[in-house]
């Protein structure tokens, strides 16, 4: 056996503690990022939003404080919609949300499926 723990005798490797403060400053220093179940959704929703042609472009920001899947129409124009996934709100009013072109909030949740359901097309009953 070799010693890697650097004095261990029965043959277990030593621990190396890390203070808890610096673990947690560590972590905040990430940028928040979608998970891949929650890349997987707003994608399947995107392709069929190109394939009814409504959408052409998307891009992905990580900032510290949140995560922004931006969709466009033309590349040079401002986003239609962002889908906002912000961890600090996730207690209150939930991570995920929809903003709109002028930064109306359209829908706000804890999950995002019920979110992204702001852009499933109902019909409705109309009587003439």
């Amino acid at each position: 056996m070799t010693d890697r723990g650097g004095g261990a005798e029965d043959g277990q490797e030593s621990a190396i503690l890390i203070p808890l403060h610096e673990a947690r400053r560590e972590r905040q220093e990430l940028p928040v990022s979608f998970e891949r179940r929650e890349l997987e959704q707003i994608l399947r929703l995107y392709g069929r939003m190109v394939a009814a042609n409504e959408w052409r472009d998307y891009a992905i920001d990580r900032l510290p404080d949140r995560a922004v899947f931006s969709v466009f129409r033309r590349a040079s124009e401002t986003p239609l919609f962002q889908i906002v996934k912000n961890p600090k709100l996730a207690r209150k009013q939930g991570a995920f949300s929809v903003v709109a072109a002028g930064g109306l909030i359209l829908k706000r949740g804890h999950e995002l499926a019920r979110v992204l359901g702001v852009f499933d097309k109902t019909l409705k009953l109309v009587e003439a």
